[in-house]
């Protein structure tokens, strides 16, 4: 991170989203890496349509600064803009190399598979700027994760963190929800073929009926601490805002738990997924193409749940019963069951979560 010097030659400013400075802090700190800064229309084009930088790089996700036209009319090529967050603090420090109107129908599409505004990463898109900047940036100041501090770790960090630790094989889980039984079940599958798990929860914007992060925050640290072996897990945040971009995004999602130290990554189903957008098992399909160039094994496990039958967690690929001897329920349900003060049942989650759940969404 870079000191309040680096800006004294900055000659414009913008002020940003708290979006944007999520995707400055990952670029400044690499988990976002090999990304410098914002995309080019070179890159743009190359990773909308290809799934790949122009270098030929794989990267799934369109990682751009947007702007309106009134605001890129008053920027010049070559000037150093400094990214300001509603709170006066600058961010970032772009040096603008270039800038362009990208054809947002054409990725909306690609990336999110639907032009419908009614898809939450869609309708961001149609509501932010129509010019693209692009250029490499310098991080400023880091944002503050308040709460959060003490599970704050950059990639660098979390590499130096498993190597003390002896790790050499790392599955990393990406979650916006409270981890649920079956959350918890895959990544015990997962841990028996591994040194260590790191839950690594997106603290970054989400939608407004997603639970929010202090309340999943305290719900992983109180499900740790009676469930898991202390020493094969280790929770960190992930400050990035969610895109819901389905099977795009799961192969970000990996990419970038990959330069956090990963070795191995669960994709469970509609991973990143947002209402009926994508298949059950899509993002499973699409990451599979990708795995071996990667780098990464993929953990690709079945629907899993509570069967009353068997008496255990199972999934769809173990257990022989029906529907009437399965127990699940809807992100939907149980946050009626939170609304209205109810703790969702021990098949669904654990009862120590379920009353942190409760009580912060009351």
């Amino acid at each position: 991170m870079k000191s309040e010097s680096d800006t004294d030659d900055t000659n414009k400013e913008l002020t940003v989203s708290k979006w944007t400075i999520s995707d400055i802090e990952l670029i400044g700190i690499g988990g976002f890496s090999p990304l410098r800064g914002f995309m080019s229309e070179k890159d743009f084009q190359s990773v909308v349509k290809n799934l790949r930088l122009s270098d030929g790089t794989i990267w799934s996700i369109p990682i751009t600064l947007q702007v309106s036209k009134e605001e890129a009319d008053l920027l010049d090529i070559r000037d150093r803009v400094a990214l300001k967050g509603e709170d006066g603090i600058t961010y970032g420090v772009l040096t603008l190399e270039e800038k362009y109107t990208p054809d947002k129908k054409m990725e909306a599409q690609y990336v999110y598979g639907t032009t419908d505004e009614k898809h939450p990463g869609v309708k961001r898109l149609v509501e932010s700027g129509e010019v693209y900047l692009a250029g490499p940036i310098v991080m400023v100041n880091r944002p503050s994760h308040q709460a959060f501090e003490n599970f704050y770790m950059t990639p660098r960090e979390t590499r130096a963190m498993f190597s003390e630790l002896g790790w050499q094989t790392i599955v990393g889980f990406q979650t916006r929800n409270p981890v649920h039984r079956a959350h918890e079940y895959i990544q015990k599958l997962a841990l028996e073929s591994v040194d260590g798990l790191l839950l690594h929860p997106l603290v970054g914007e989400t939608k407004k009926d997603d639970i929010p992060a202090e309340i999943r925050m305290e719900s992983y640290q109180v499900l740790l601490k009676h469930y898991y072996p202390e020493g094969c897990v280790r929770l960190a945040i992930y400050p990035a805002a969610m895109r819901y971009a389905g099977p795009r995004e799961a192969i970000l999602h990996a990419i970038v738990r990959k330069n956090y130290g990963c070795t191995h990554f669960i994709v469970g189903r509609d991973h990143a997924g947002v209402g009926d957008y994508y298949g059950t098992y899509e993002a499973q399909e699409l990451i599979s193409q990708y795995e071996e160039e990667l780098g990464m094994h993929i953990f690709k496990f079945e629907h899993s749940f509570y069967c009353k039958k068997c008496d255990q967690m199972t999934s769809m690929k173990t257990c022989p019963h029906t529907n009437n001897e399965r127990f699940i329920l809807s992100g939907t349900k149980v946050r009626e069951l939170l609304r209205n003060g109810e703790c969702p049942p021990p098949q669904f989650t654990r009862p120590e979560v379920a009353e942190i759940l409760v009580k912060g969404m009351r």
